[in-house]
């Protein structure tokens, strides 16, 4: 990321909160960039957040781009900038929490099925758990809240990847590939759109140890207003004490979870 020359610092306009100033380095502007995005009240308009951060415009454009593809930032309708899933993920690694309505959804699953319970947001070619129930069975998965996971290898992911055009998903393997996890991941790409299309006729996806060896899951998306998946929420087992048929039958309650989330991402 290129900082900026003095011509475009010295047109800048003063700003909100006291800031009278755009100087600084390109991470001390992308850090105040990210707190006007997180700023309450948002989403908000390219100009209140230039504004609100001392950068111009046009800058802040630049790196408002950069933080989305990142995951940090995740733009809005009405040409709006709000928190992305890579900061959201973050907030929950710190502070270990999340708004109490999330918290009780996702604790009526693992109360449901007994098993441990995920709930991950979409960044970009992956995906970042931000909060991990385990259950109370005699094991513990290797996942943790910051963790980023790849698409094609984990039920969240994949039933994030069903919910997304196949030009988009075509465009993703292309961009970070089908890197092989266990002798069970799907590595081709006519392989795993195949699958995608059962994802979206059964509703949740199947990781059977495509991700981890002896680890079974399933996953449903969480859904945005626009249709478009924000993340997902997974059940997580041990496959030599639950088998694939049992854990598909804890198929109802995930669907139902994924539901009561949709308005709380």
């Amino acid at each position: 990321m290129q900082d900026d020359g003095p011509t475009e610092e010295s047109t800048a306009s003063p700003a909100r909160g006291g800031r009278t100033s755009a100087a600084g380095t390109a991470l001390e502007k992308s850090m105040r960039i990210l707190e006007a995005v997180a700023a309450p009240g948002g989403p908000h308009r390219l100009t209140d957040v230039a504004a609100a951060a001392a950068v111009p415009k046009s800058s802040a454009f630049r790196i408002l781009a950069s933080l989305t593809e990142q995951g940090f930032v995740r733009p809005e309708s009405g040409a709006r900038y709000g928190v992305g899933p890579r900061l959201r993920g973050l907030s929950a690694l710190v502070s270990g929490g999340e708004p109490p309505s999330i918290g009780r959804v996702l604790g009526e699953l693992r109360e449901s099925v007994g098993q441990t319970v995920h709930l991950a947001l979409h960044s970009g070619e992956a995906l970042t758990y931000i909060r991990k129930l385990e259950s109370d069975q005699p094991f513990q998965t290797a996942s943790r809240v910051g963790m980023r996971m790849p698409l094609h290898s984990t039920a969240i992911g994949k039933s994030i990847l069903a919910h997304l055009p196949e030009e988009e998903v075509r465009a993703l393997i292309a961009s970070a590939g089908l890197p092989r996890r266990t002798p069970r991941t799907l590595t081709d790409p006519q392989a795993l759109l195949a699958e995608l299309e059962a994802v979206r006729a059964r509703g949740f996806a199947v990781d059977d140890e495509e991700n981890e060896p002896t680890i079974r899951c399933i996953g449903a998306a969480v859904l945005g207003p626009d249709g478009r998946p924000i993340g997902g929420v997974s059940v997580t087992t041990v496959a030599f004490l639950v088998s694939r048929e049992e854990i598909e039958a804890y198929a109802p309650a995930l669907r139902t979870a994924a539901e009561a989330l949709v308005p709380l991402l």
